[in-house]
């Protein structure tokens, strides 16, 4: 992928479209979903024993973060509850504790 398609791509991708999802409208209430979008990229052009080249990458990741929600002309957020993320901080803070305790004995 040349270097041109890749900044093109990058452009395209890291636009607020991909933070905020479609609306999804049901009995008079609208759902609108966000994400966190983070993204890079980077690429090169170069000569090498008289042969050109030019290259490129990027990266892009997401995640929900949570939604609007618009009911009767009130507008509320509701965040995502990443339980994943909550068990590992809580084994975290179980082994550190545990940890503590042993250097007590």
């Amino acid at each position: 992928m040349g270097l041109e398609k890749v900044v093109g791509a990058m452009r395209d991708n890291l636009a607020a479209r991909r933070v905020y999802g479609e609306a999804v409208e049901r009995d008079g209430v609208v759902v609108i979903p966000a994400a966190s979008v983070i993204g890079g990229g980077g690429g090169g052009h170069g000569t090498e024993q008289g042969k050109e080249g030019e290259g490129g990458g990027f990266m892009l990741g997401a995640r929900p973060v949570g939604a609007f929600v618009v009911k009767g002309g009130d507008v509320r957020w509701v965040p995502v509850v990443d339980v994943t993320f909550l068990g590992a901080v809580f084994a975290l803070a179980i082994a550190a504790i545990h940890k503590a305790r042993r250097r007590k004995s």
